[in-house]
């Protein structure tokens, strides 16, 4: 361990306590006699995202997060949706046990779960994380998530009280009308 202040590679450790995020050392240089802090933590395997020009880089749970909620900015979400996300992909991607990913399948990931979570969020993630090359693939990509809220549309005369409750009827109190007697047999 080096030497804070004079860069001496030699120190004693003088008190060392479990954190929550690792060991911490108090140290001593051998050589300055300065008193310096270290904090151990346990190396994880590391995960490597593959990107489209081939770079490779190590994989981040904080820049998915900012990423994310970059695009859901300004939206009414639950409170810790963002965070929910990107820990479950992020268990996803170790839980694969693969030591490289490819950044594709990460940014697939996010648009399956923002096109659930928010629309609007999904577009914005969508047109930064596809590309696209003109408005008009923009708008194909719209346009397919309207489809299926245009076929229910058609399938109720009511469309536009669709996300309204519609007022039911008022009901009776009492036993209501009095029966017609049934035919009987014979």
């Amino acid at each position: 361990m080096l030497c804070p202040f004079c860069s001496h590679k030699d120190s004693k450790v003088i008190d060392s306590r479990d954190a929550a995020d690792g060991t911490r050392r108090r140290r001593e240089c051998l050589r300055c006699g300065l008193r310096f802090t270290t904090y151990e933590t346990a190396q994880t395997e590391s995960l490597l995202v593959v990107k489209n020009d081939e770079r490779r880089e190590g994989f981040s749970g904080e820049k998915l997060r900012t990423s994310m909620a970059m695009a859901c900015a300004k939206r009414p979400l639950p409170l810790g949706a963002i965070d929910k996300i990107a820990d479950e992909i992020e268990t996803q991607i170790i839980e694969s046990g693969r030591a490289e990913v490819p950044a594709r399948l990460i940014g697939e990931m996010v648009i399956e779960r923002l096109k659930v979570l928010d629309r609007v969020a999904y577009i914005r993630f969508a047109s930064v994380y596809r590309d696209f090359a003109d408005l008009e693939s923009f708008r194909e990509e719209i346009d397919s998530l309207l489809e299926p809220a245009t076929e229910a549309a058609s399938a109720n005369q009511l469309s536009f009280l669709e996300d309204e409750a519609l007022p039911s009827a008022p009901r009776r109190r009492g036993r209501g009308r009095p029966k017609k007697p049934q035919p009987g047999p014979a």
